[in-house]
């Protein structure tokens, strides 16, 4: 941890990725001191968000596009020039560090936020630092530890580990932008607890040359699965790609802004109203680049219907038709982490969080950036500054 962390501050913002940055970087800009006026608080080990933990192999030309973060025109740099020899993962997290020591952020990590609670006018975040294993909490017996298929969990039960100590502080206002990687999503099917062979999330792909050889089932109808596709078509003995959806292909090599806007809108509108909300790709469709359409071509990128079950080495469609597995890529998306706010009962029955401008509208002291139209780079730059001068406007 880069410093101690104050008891009590006006604004605690808990992710460093480009929302939170983002907020950050325009808390600056009024004059506001990291430690002194607000803090940053990031789970991750380094600088980077949700990038640093992204495959090795994946390029910045390949990739979503990563928009440059406010003010990063200052220190002379752009991800529009950034070397696509690269890992995408090493551009973004030197671009991000440098950020961070400019815009003197002074960004307190591992430290991962475990709950937030009311305390009076004050919000309570209670959190561990990750770095700082010599006072582990006593833990006896078993601790359980759940994994989750869609609305499914399953629990294991595994021998208790030494935690660091919880501690905590108190703010006035929060700022989450925790993002979504750490809040992976895999819908159930019949058969996936009795699958011998390997369950691999996007959030777990390191590298194609781990599965060489393998029968490889890919599910997913977004750029992530079209990636494995492409990375996996010359490594694994055989490829299968499925999708819960026909896959939308535009006839253009990038998404145009009406598209852009449209996903955004409709990201909006299911915040505002309390809804989980939709995928980004359900509402603007795949640009074929040329990879991708060279792989169309070719016969690759031919996604079959959702299979009906998984036996233990391949999966089987409700025809009878089957094709081998050895392991299961679900590029399946994720959700948003909001776990840790629980305590402030904010998710509404409809599944979602109601929010508007960026805050939580059954709390107005909790400011979601990052979350609903805000998810992508299309809007989480222009909500930096939208957050950051009604926090102004409330102190």
């Amino acid at each position: 941890m880069s410093s101690p962390l104050p008891e009590r501050v006006k604004i605690a913002v808990v992710g460093a990725g480009q929302a939170g940055l983002s907020v950050a970087y325009y808390l600056r800009r009024f004059e506001l001191v990291a430690d002194d006026d607000f803090v940053m608080l990031d789970r991750a080990p380094g600088p980077g968000g949700a990038w640093q933990h992204r495959w090795s192999s994946l390029r910045l030309g390949t990739a979503h596009k990563v928009n440059d973060l406010p003010g990063m025109g200052e220190l002379g740099l752009s991800f529009e020039t950034a070397d696509r020899s690269l890992p995408a993962r090493e551009v973004v997290a030197d671009y991000y560090d440098r950020f961070e020591r400019h815009f003197e952020l002074n960004v307190h990590r591992p430290i991962e936020v475990r709950r937030v609670s009311n305390e009076g006018a004050d919000l309570r975040i209670e959190y561990r630092d990750l770095s700082n294993p010599d006072e582990p909490e006593p833990a006896a017996g078993e601790q359980k530890v759940r994994g989750f298929f869609g609305r499914r969990r399953k629990t294991f039960a595994v021998a208790a580990a030494p935690v660091a100590p919880t501690r905590s502080i108190a703010a006035q206002i929060l700022v989450n932008a925790t993002g979504t990687w750490g809040s992976p999503f895999v819908p159930y099917y019949p058969g996936m607890t009795e699958f011998a062979g390997r369950h691999l999330h996007t959030s777990d792909f390191t590298d194609a040359e781990s599965l060489r050889g393998q029968h490889v089932v890919v599910v997913g109808g977004g750029t992530s699965a079209i990636g494995f596709m492409l990375e996996l078509e010359d490594v694994a003995a055989s490829l299968t790609w499925v999708s819960r959806r026909p896959i939308d292909w535009l006839d253009r090599q990038e998404l145009d802004l009406e598209g852009a806007s449209a996903a955004v809108a409709a990201q909006d509108e299911a915040a505002r109203s309390g809804r989980a909300l939709p995928s980004i790709v359900s509402g603007t469709g795949v640009p074929k680049s040329r990879r991708i359409a060279a792989g169309i071509e070719r016969g690759l990128l031919v996604a079959r219907p959702m299979f009906d079950r998984i036996e233990s080495d391949r999966v089987v469609w409700d025809d009878g038709a089957e094709a081998r597995a050895d392991a299961i890529i679900w590029a399946t998306g994720f959700r948003p982490e909001l776990r840790h706010l629980s305590p402030l009962k904010l998710r509404e029955k409809a599944g979602g969080v109601t929010v508007g401008q960026g805050a939580a509208w059954s709390d107005p002291r909790v400011f979601l950036a990052g979350y609903g139209p805000q998810a992508s780079t299309i809007g989480a730059n222009r909500a930096g500054r939208m957050i950051a001068r009604q926090i102004m406007a409330m102190l």
